[in-house]
């Protein structure tokens, strides 16, 4: 074990997923974090606590998820790059808080490890049900951004990534890892600082009078500034104006929540990241994310054993969704296969994306394990009709 003068590991290790996660915290900057454990989560801020001394910052245990939830929001505005970590009823105490964030375009992370569900559910055992929840859990309209890893080695690099989109649009980001994921323990390079890509702070280089906390660039995201350098701000969840001060009208929130989604939508480019394996020629593309890509992989290969011409689509980014991707994929194949943890969530868009172009055959899973290879394979031979 090796460490930079800031104390951020470096070097190649063996660790699973909420440690590589909480060592992808640490090396992009993140100082902050509070959180209120919960299975199968609680091992990142665990180490996060044990390892924040050595860098310089703070991990608070809160009483719940919703006071976790907002308490980073604080320390944002204070100047820190701040996350907390979750699962299953924790997500769900969070959303009023994630649209908090989304409505005052407050730069930061949350992780939720799934496990099965609802209510209790599993708490030790994966799924992938959270994943509309991370869309559309909290109420109104905005805009989010979440990503899947499917190895330890992802935890750690998407972490980073979380951040650095935080950063960039001025938003929430989710990173919706699964319980294998998590205690999953595989190798995991560690760069050194100075080869890692660090997104800063959008932090505005206009004076205090001609400043705005919520008047968008070009790209139709704000600048920023932190509590205590001299600007006055106001920050609220109300529909506010460029300023910051409530607006209630109608013209106002078609306006503010419009961007909350465009500054997204126009930048899918930059966000949407996914990996397509031999698709040009198949007759079924698997679509598939986390823990379940993994397995799918191996019911991919059992298929072209087989004979059968299968591609894949791993999707890394999963919101926003990448929608052109998928209809351009069902204009070419007879079928897209959607393995999932849950019992039908992704599949949806996929379905809507789809229109009718070909068939969208869903392989779900109520959680608690990961499906059979053979399950998969079933429904590639339904799609190919073998």
């Amino acid at each position: 074990m090796r460490a930079d003068p800031a104390g951020v590991l470096t070097g190649t290790h063996f660790i699973n997923g909420d440690a590589a996660c909480c060592e992808g915290a640490l090396a992009v900057g993140a100082r902050f974090s509070a959180g209120y454990p919960i299975t199968p989560s609680t091992e990142i801020v665990e180490r996060f606590a044990a390892r924040i001394p050595a860098v310089g910052g703070i991990f608070i245990q809160m009483e719940d998820e919703l006071a976790a939830s907002i308490t980073l929001q604080g320390a944002v505005w204070a100047g820190a790059k701040a996350f907390t970590v979750t699962s299953g009823p924790g997500f769900s105490l969070m959303m009023e808080h994630i649209g908090y964030a989304a409505m005052t375009e407050c730069p930061c992370v949350f992780v939720d490890v799934q496990r099965g569900g609802p209510s209790t559910g599993l708490p030790t055992l994966p799924a992938q049900g959270d994943m509309m929840q991370a869309r559309f859990g909290s109420h109104g309209d905005y805009g989010t951004i979440a990503l899947c890893p499917s190895s330890p080695q992802e935890c750690f690099d998407l972490t980073i990534r979380a951040f650095n989109l935080a950063e960039r649009f001025r938003t929430p980001v989710m990173l919706m890892m699964d319980e294998c994921v998590g205690h999953m323990t595989e190798k995991v390079v560690i760069p050194k600082a100075d080869e890692l890509e660090v997104t800063p702070r959008r932090i505005t280089t206009k004076p205090p009078g001609e400043f705005h906390l919520f008047e968008p660039g070009p790209d139709l995201v704000p600048d920023m500034v932190h509590a205590g350098e001299g600007y006055d701000i106001h920050v609220t969840g109300l529909t506010h104006n460029e300023i910051g001060y409530a607006e209630l009208t109608v013209a106002r929130q078609d306006t503010l929540v419009r961007r909350l989604q465009e500054k997204l939508t126009v930048a899918l480019d930059e966000i949407s990241q996914y990996e397509l394996e031999e698709c040009d020629g198949a007759d079924v593309v698997v679509v598939s994310y986390g823990i379940t890509a993994r397995v799918a992989q191996r019911a991919v290969l059992m298929a072209r054993a087989e004979g059968l011409r299968v591609g894949t689509m791993r999707l890394v980014t999963v919101w926003p969704f990448p929608e052109a991707v998928i209809r351009e994929l069902a204009g070419k194949v007879k079928a897209l296969v959607v393995p999932e943890l849950n019992l039908g969530q992704v599949v949806l868009e996929v379905q809507r994306c789809a229109d009718g172009q070909c068939r969208t055959i869903p392989v779900s899973h109520a959680g608690g394990s990961v499906h059979k290879p053979e399950v998969i394979l079933a429904a590639i031979r339904k799609g190919a009709g073998a």
